[in-house]
């Protein structure tokens, strides 16, 4: 896929920094326009937690090319130490969901934005780890993000991957996976 970057944050930590094989997951993020990065950190390390995934295995946030922007979803993800990848929405609208939505179709475009971004993100060949899920604000009102994991396929050959350091980029894709 081609893509442009965007301004880059902060390098990840070296403690962060995992072996090329074992950073095989991608967070989908579908998100409403003001949602704090606070509710999608939250969110994103709960539902690691709840799956029993490290962190330390998400290589990347993906998102709406339309919410790339966000301060919230850029700030979540320099916190998580990931870059933020941004796709159309036709793109998004090209990959098969097991949970598509009217209501997102008609505000965004697409019928899914977490999960089509996650699997978007993984590649071909990418599964569906954990399908979307809702976030829990802390003030008890309506949810203002989802998430979904998908897990990129495995290398061929893992020996010859190398370390990957990840710095907290946007980039956007233009082509369909």
């Amino acid at each position: 896929m081609s893509g442009s970057a965007l301004p880059k944050g902060p390098a990840v930590p070296a403690e962060r920094a995992v072996r090329g094989p074992q950073r095989d997951l991608v967070v989908g993020i579908g998100a409403r326009p003001g949602v704090p990065a606070e509710e999608l950190t939250a969110l994103v390390r709960g539902v690691l937690a709840e799956a029993g995934l490290p962190l330390a295995a998400v290589r990347a946030l993906a998102t709406l090319d339309a919410r790339a922007q966000e301060p919230g979803l850029r700030a979540a993800a320099a916190l998580l130490g990931v870059e933020l990848l941004a796709y159309p929405a036709a793109v998004l609208a090209s990959v098969p969901v097991p949970h598509p939505s009217g209501a997102v179709l008609a505000a965004a475009g697409t019928p899914s934005v977490a999960e089509a971004a996650a699997l978007a993100a993984a590649g071909p060949g990418g599964t569906l780890a954990v399908p979307k899920r809702k976030s829990v604000p802390p003030d008890g009102g309506a949810a203002r993000a989802t998430c979904a994991i998908a897990r990129r396929p495995a290398p061929h050959d893992s020996s010859t991957q190398p370390t990957v350091r990840t710095q907290q980029t946007v980039r956007t894709h233009e082509e369909t996976p």
